[in-house]
């Protein structure tokens, strides 16, 4: 189970491209890492799997509502451009 949990992670972490994709990938894997902690010390096996699963979810939701937005302006033409926030 934790060689899957394993490959999962590292195929999630070199699929992600974008800013959102790796900081959603980066929380998921310290959420269910500290997950799985958290929940084998209360709970044996079955609370690692609880709190993996849990930790990974609420990980990538937060990594992905953190990361910075798009930011655009506009050029002397007009014309919509994309900008370093």
């Amino acid at each position: 189970m934790l060689k899957i949990v394993a490959i999962s992670a590292v195929a999630l972490s070199l699929a992600a491209c974008t800013t959102t994709e790796r900081r959603a990938t980066g929380g998921a894997l310290i959420g269910g890492g500290t997950g799985a902690v958290i929940g084998g010390i209360a709970g044996g096996g079955t609370g690692a799997a609880i709190g993996a699963g849990i930790g990974a979810g609420t990980g990538a939701l937060i990594g992905a509502a953190t990361s910075p937005g798009d930011c655009y302006a506009y050029d002397a033409y007009g014309r919509r451009v994309a900008v370093r926030c």
